[in-house]
């Protein structure tokens, strides 16, 4: 029990001082397990059955709102097989060079392909857990960014197989039983409530038909989290389960972080050698990703935004290098080397991507001009002519407004949301929506330059959002009217002090609205 508490106090108290210092919180969970490592303090019974708990309900939740067919877009898996390739190859040159000057004693060439195949996987855990910070999940870079860490994913998941001493089941075929196993289980969905039971069957779901029904015919069973994810992805209820299952994933998510530190003990050579790596590899790693974008057709700050999430190394480089130690195709040296890689890469990818929208202005500005005609056209900068109100966010907030405006007001308004899902709803019910960045300065420059749009509506669920929306309206020199919604007083307070004409405190709001109507004649 006591190592539990004090595990949990470290966590908490880094992770605290993380958010304090403006940095992501899973900044903070690293570095108590570093600290709790150094401590000689090993996980508590039972942490990391939660972490692997964590990374499971994750990959399920990535299934649920993800988009199947982002993996057919050649800016996905071109990008994802050409990066691996080129990966492969500067990793397995960087240790050979570092061979030959001296830096480490290699053991043939089995072992710079080996290792360098092992750095080539981005972290799907936090990349993910980073576009759902910026509830960027369900843009077009994030939709990209997912789709070429699912790819990797299956090329780990192939590599696993292959070189595992047990053979697949001959019962994997009749995993495809799953499909109509789904429908079933669909319509299970439509009877389940909407509290503890909704996220009770979503954990269900992830473990029982997902997990441990791959891992019983030798398939890795987070793979199965996903596919199960998949298979739940276009029922109404599809968004309510994943946030259903937010919070507790969240948690289990602090385990998983926790101990890539507290597994470590390496000596200053092993910690050298893995600086080292990462201060080649990553800063390579994200201009790959960029050049690739470029040439399969994405916008500058598209391509940015989508390799700061993905340069850093994965927690399938762990298991890969594990695997070839077990295969006595590696010393196992290079799995403490590989793990010190995965955390310091994930540190620094959290730093770069806190302050990721600034870096992608910066960045974004010192690449050629692009010809527009020739970008994909889901990545084409949004003509906001002929509209009298943008409304940004259309999520309930967001679309009763819109409803409102053109309804009543007969304003011709556009709704914008980075969620291709949420868009794709909203067009099938007749509304003049348009998937955008809000975020881009791009964007706010053509709205400003089309000279129809009076009034912009900040509608988006986090408050960073609407505020940096703000600044990018100041810097396009928009004089329109602006106004915004807001969770908490002082976001009130800070909007009001930015310059927006009204805003509205959401929780506020409805409590004025319901008096209203509890005051009101019956007959009203």
């Amino acid at each position: 029990m006591n190592d539990i508490a004090l595990t949990l106090i470290a966590a908490t108290a880094f992770g605290t001082v993380a958010h304090v210092l403006r940095v992501p919180a899973l900044v903070g969970f690293l570095a108590a397990g570093f600290v709790l490592g150094a401590m000689e303090i090993a996980p508590f019974p039972g942490l990391e059955q939660l972490a692997g708990i964590g990374v499971t309900l994750l990959l399920f939740t990535i299934g649920l709102k993800f988009n199947v067919r982002s993996l057919l877009r050649p800016e996905a898996y071109g990008t994802a097989v050409v990066h691996m390739v080129l990966s492969v190859l500067v990793g397995a040159g960087t240790l050979g060079l570092a061979g030959a000057l001296g830096l480490t004693v290699l053991d043939g060439w089995h072992t710079v392909v080996l290792i360098g195949f092992a750095l080539s996987f981005s972290s799907t855990v936090l990349c993910v857990k980073v576009l759902e910070e910026r509830s960027d999940d369900g843009s077009f870079y994030g939709q990209t960014a997912i789709a070429i860490l699912v790819i990797q994913d299956l090329l780990a998941v192939a590599f696993i197989s292959a070189t595992s001493d047990e053979p697949l089941s001959p019962w994997a075929f009749g995993l495809v039983l799953l499909l109509p196993a789904a429908w079933l289980l669909r319509r299970v969905l439509d009877l389940v409530g909407h509290d503890e039971l909704l996220v009770l069957f979503g954990v269900a779901m992830a473990l029982g038909p997902g997990y441990f029904a791959f891992e019983a015919v030798g398939i890795t069973g987070d793979l199965g989290a996903l596919v199960m994810g998949l298979l739940f992805a276009s029922h109404p209820r599809a968004i309510e389960m994943s946030k259903t299952l937010f919070s507790l994933k969240e948690l289990f998510l602090i385990g998983f972080f926790l101990t890539i530190g507290m597994g470590s003990a390496p000596t200053w050579a092993d910690a050298g050698l893995a600086v080292l790596l990462c201060l080649v590899l990553l800063p390579l790693t994200f201009i790959g990703y960029v050049f690739l974008g470029r040439t399969f057709g994405m916008r500058n700050r598209t391509t940015i935004r989508t390799g700061l999430v993905l340069s850093n190394f994965s927690e399938f480089s762990i298991i890969v290098t594990a695997v070839g130690v077990t295969g006595a195709l590696l010393p196992e040296r290079w799995l403490t080397v590989v793990a010190i890689a995965v955390a310091v890469s994930m540190v620094g990818s959290s730093l770069a991507n806190a302050h990721g929208l600034r870096l992608t202005s910066a960045l974004s500005a010192r690449l050629p001009d692009q010809d527009t005609a020739k970008l994909r056209p889901s990545d084409r900068p949004i003509d906001t002519s002929g509209s009298d109100v943008v409304v940004l966010g259309m999520g309930r907030v967001g679309r009763a407004a819109y409803e409102r405006l053109a309804h009543e007001r007969q304003l011709s308004v556009l709704g914008i949301d980075n969620d291709h899902a949420v868009i794709t709803r909203l067009e099938d019910h007749g509304l003049n929506v348009l998937e955008g960045d809000a975020t881009d300065l791009e964007f706010w420059t053509r709205l400003v330059s089309g000279g129809f749009v009076t009034t912009v509506v900040l509608a988006m669920a986090f408050h960073d959002s609407n505020t940096f929306a703000l600044e990018r309206l100041h810097d396009a020199g928009f004089d329109g009217r602006v106004v915004a919604v807001a969770q908490h007083p002082d976001q009130v307070e800070h909007l009001a002090a930015h310059g927006v004409h009204a805003v509205l405190n959401i929780y506020a709001g409805a409590g004025h609205s319901l008096a209203g109507l509890a005051v009101s004649p019956p007959d009203q």
